[in-house]
């Protein structure tokens, strides 16, 4: 629940905009989408992609991006040209995957020391780096946007023109609602076929959002959750009286700070565990990632070397 005298935020940016910093651009130059089951996936197959590294078929070669390692460099190339260039390898990749972000109304939220960086804004952050780890792989990548708005789907696909689908996609995005019914996503399922990587992000306070991650998950999708929370409601700061606003229903609760934080703090930990368990059960990798944090840590718990 956000604490009323909170500044309002909206998700908002400009397409033109690069949010990743140098040092994310790095880092994701080392992370890989691996599903756990690549092989055997109806109707697809492998397909060829661009991977970095060696002991590969030469495919081409492309200009030098920051992060990229200099052992990566044809320095007889740069000998000739005084430019940078980075020789690219083909390899077999199954990787087809599928951004599913939450934009219902409880995404606006912001931590009142940070009003200008909402959750949403934490998970647009966080899709953008799953989108270059895939682009960076060749790799095909979709997006599916659930919230008040309904259903917005864009097909997985690869290459400069889908990067900048999906980052329009994102960019012009807003959360507002409750999750959708049923119903309304169910064109989407059919999109996403048995085999397909699902990396889903929200905040997880929605049971229908939840019971959807796992019929996919038992219908043969693989499926990653990233959880975001707002440092308030890790925290539980508040030291003063306030109303307490339920963003989606509305609903709303009169107290006061001090007085409730131990036991919201003791439901929120309890709820926190139960989820955990209850995506572990469904065989849902999970991780959860608080908006004052580096999305770095994140990002290396699910696709760095460690999670392979």
């Amino acid at each position: 629940m956000a604490g009323e005298s909170s500044a309002a935020v909206t998700a908002s940016g400009d397409a033109s905009t690069d949010p990743l910093t140098p040092a994310l651009r790095a880092l994701i130059a080392t992370l890989r989408l691996r599903p756990r089951h690549a092989l055997g996936r109806q109707g697809l197959g492998h397909h060829p992609s661009r991977n970095r590294g060696s002991g590969q078929e030469f495919a081409q070669y492309r200009a030098y991006e920051s992060g990229d390692e200099p052992r990566q460099i044809d320095w007889k190339l740069y000998a000739r040209s005084d430019r940078f260039f980075v020789r690219e390898a083909e390899r077999e990749s199954p990787v087809r995957a599928w951004l599913l972000l939450d934009t219902t109304a409880s995404m606006a939220q912001a931590d009142e020391a940070a009003p200008g960086f909402s959750r949403f804004d934490a998970a647009r952050l966080l899709a953008r780096c799953v989108l270059e780890i895939a682009q960076r792989q060749g790799d095909a990548c979709g997006l599916v946007l659930c919230g008040g708005a309904g259903l917005s789907l864009v097909t997985p696909g690869s290459g400069p023109r889908q990067r900048d689908r999906l980052r329009h996609a994102l960019v012009t995005a807003t959360p507002r609602g409750e999750w959708p019914k049923p119903g309304v996503l169910a064109p989407a399922w059919g999109r996403i076929v048995r085999g397909d990587l699902v990396i889903a992000l929200g905040d997880f306070f929605d049971e229908a959002a939840v019971a959807q991650l796992e019929r996919l998950a038992h219908a043969g999708r693989e499926v990653v959750a990233i959880q975001l929370l707002t440092a308030d409601e890790r925290d539980f700061p508040f030291a003063d009286g306030r109303r307490f606003v339920e963003p989606e229903a509305g609903e709303s609760l009169l107290g006061d700070g001090p007085a409730l934080r131990a036991g919201y703090l003791a439901r929120f930990a309890e709820a926190q565990r139960l989820l955990a368990a209850r995506l572990a059960a469904a065989g849902i990798r999970h991780a959860t990632h608080v908006i004052d944090r580096s999305p770095s840590q994140v990002l290396q718990v699910l696709f760095g070397e460690r999670a392979r």
